[in-house]
């Protein structure tokens, strides 16, 4: 139908000396295509110390949590890249995972708490999550605390300090929870019951935490004891690569922390023969 609405002889003459060209759409180009499911993780320690056995372990132990859980799960053939900051990932946080377009779905790029649905989605799931029955599974949960709470507290410590000046411009998806936060019970506040003073701040000391990771550490030796896999667990599970994530950032760390991991030679021969596993399911993104 025409349009009853027309442009003035004057005017129309004028545009006609700006014709409207359509042209086709302009292929973007793509450096690295996804070809297989891709992991972005924080670097690791020594990503370049060798070209035939490059370091694919991320120095940070959340990632590197998420490394061990994919791998432990059967998978392989994972490709990892380290070229992004966490403030550009999903939720201001890595790992992000990367999945190529299957069939009819698009590519996804994953958070990190959507990754277990994913793993579940591509190998056969366990209703008891690999534990051997619903009381090894009910225990590993005071495991994760364990490793969560003290372990975690006494690994933030052995960090290198960072300067003021980074604090201060540092996102708060980076800032991590404060030491006791992580600690339970919590620690004593700074100032007494009887004080004059309302109290504040948290009295913390770092025996008390070395202590509590001492007795932290001998008790995941002697759960272990010789089994394979802890809990007793006939395949890996999520407390293995929980156990394996803070056990290699501990032992690779370069402060006295790793003193009491080394010392008990059945965590460091099982951190090593695990390492070996995860390392293999992974490769370079090319």
């Amino acid at each position: 139908m025409a349009s009853f609405l027309t442009l003035p002889a004057p005017l129309q003459t004028f545009l006609a000396r700006f014709p409207l060209h359509t042209h086709p759409p302009v292929p973007v180009p793509v450096r690295f295509p996804l070809v297989k499911p891709t992991l972005w993780i924080a670097p690791p320690r020594s990503p370049y110390q060798s070209a035939s056995s490059p370091d694919l372990l991320s120095a940070d132990v959340e990632c590197l949590k998420w490394q061990a859980y994919i791998a432990l799960r059967g998978l392989t053939d994972i490709s990892v890249r380290w070229d992004i900051s966490p403030e550009g990932a999903l939720d201001g946080r890595l790992p992000n995972l990367h999945v190529p377009a299957l069939a009819d779905n698009q590519s996804q790029l994953l958070p990190p708490h959507n990754i277990p649905a994913w793993v579940d989605s591509r190998v056969v799931a366990d209703a008891l999550e690999g534990y051997r029955d619903e009381k090894a599974r009910d225990e590993s949960h005071a495991w994760v605390s364990l490793l969560e709470g003290p372990v975690h507290a006494a690994l933030s410590l052995s960090q290198p300090p960072t300067s003021l000046l980074s604090t201060l411009f540092q996102s708060d998806s980076k800032k991590s929870r404060s030491i006791g936060a992580l600690l339970n019970p919590p620690p004593a506040p700074l100032t007494g019951f009887s004080s004059l003073f309302p109290s504040f701040g948290t009295n913390i000391t770092l025996s008390a935490v070395q202590t509590r990771y001492a007795e932290a550490i001998a008790a995941l030796s002697e759960r272990l004891g010789q089994d394979r896999w802890f809990l007793g667990s006939e395949n890996p599970t999520a407390l293995d690569a929980l156990v394996f994530a803070y056990l290699h950032c501990i032992l690779h760390s370069k402060d006295t922390t790793r003193i009491e991991v080394t010392r008990l030679v059945n965590l460091v021969a099982w951190e090593r023969r695990v390492r070996a596993q995860v390392q293999a399911a992974f490769c370079v993104a090319s």
